[in-house]
């Protein structure tokens, strides 16, 4: 898929989370006060920390199109990682003061009892944020974004996080009025583990952080290309949605540097069609040379 229409696919999911979270944070903060529903409340604020987290990837898309220069000769591709890194301390930011908020009310029991109204606002966005987390994360395979892919999850955890409230606030009409307040902190520690878990993936990411059993995978499909010998070293990182790729293979040493060539670009071409590959390094050893050396050693 080209460069350009991956990004505008990007860009069309987060848009439409924007969107989502406008409409339902104004609605869900304005019901929740009115109808005095922590639980919905808590839910609102989370989904202001989700317009904040939005505007941050949208941002860092935007960086991530501009091409290579001088300074930044693999592009800008880690500026969406760097996006989605900071929408994950938004959220636990935010998650801890709607935890702690509702972890006092709770103490000093403040608590006063929430209409129905707010449960079915509750359910109706649930609904809302399923539908666009399925549209989300069918676009996020499509394309590989980590951007899009952290948006589209928290779209999920929200959608779960109004099925919360909306037990907490229609358990309270049956006398039960802590179970209000208590959604309210089941709220915020689902704010805070979305936050933490897309914290871990994006950190995991940015210090060069590449999955092991892939890289197994890699070396077992370069040792599968005609003429190469053995695999003796193979690097990886992600970059953005991209991975920049080290190798270095043994080959035949009667090879002439014409035929070493021609081996070197099937691998770029195998591993290219196999993964999402932004660049690829093939350093090319005489493979007898390589076994006489550690004879000597």
């Amino acid at each position: 898929m080209p460069a350009e229409k991956t990004q505008s696919k990007v860009e069309r999911g987060v848009y439409l989370s924007l969107s989502a979270y406008i409409v339902l944070s104004l609605l869900k903060l304005g019901v929740g006060w009115f109808y005095s529903s922590e639980a919905l409340v808590a839910d609102g604020l989370n989904n202001s920390t989700d317009i904040l987290a939005s505007v941050a990837v949208l941002v860092g898309l935007k960086i991530s199109r501009k091409p290579a220069d001088r300074d930044h000769p693999y592009g800008h591709l880690r500026a969406e990682t760097i996006a989605s890194m900071i929408a994950s301390f938004i959220m636990v930011v935010i998650g801890l003061e709607v935890f702690i908020s509702a972890v006092k009310s709770i103490v000093e029991f403040n608590i006063k009892p929430p209409s129905t109204i707010a449960g079915f606002t509750a359910i109706v966005s649930a609904f809302v944020m399923l539908a666009v987390y399925r549209y989300n994360i069918k676009l996020a395979r499509e394309t590989d974004s980590q951007g899009l892919k952290a948006a589209a999850l928290d779209n999920r955890s929200d959608a779960f996080v109004s099925i919360g409230a909306a037990v907490g606030i229609f358990g309270a009409q049956f006398g039960i009025l802590w179970l209000d307040p208590l959604a309210a902190v089941l709220v915020a520690l689902m704010i805070i583990k979305t936050g933490w878990d897309i914290f871990y993936e994006t950190s995991h990411n940015l210090s060069d952080g590449f999955d092991y059993e892939e890289g197994k995978e890699m070396e077992k499909k370069i040792l599968q290309v005609i003429g190469v010998k053995q695999v003796t070293d193979l690097k990886a990182r992600n970059h953005g949605s991209s991975a920049i790729i080290d190798v270095t293979i043994l080959v035949n040493p009667s090879l002439n540097v014409i035929e070493s060539h021609e081996i070197t670009e099937n691998i770029e071409a195998m591993l290219k069609q196999a993964y999402k590959v932004g660049s690829i390094s093939v350093h090319v050893e005489p493979h007898e040379m390589k076994k006489e050396v550690e004879r000597n050693e």
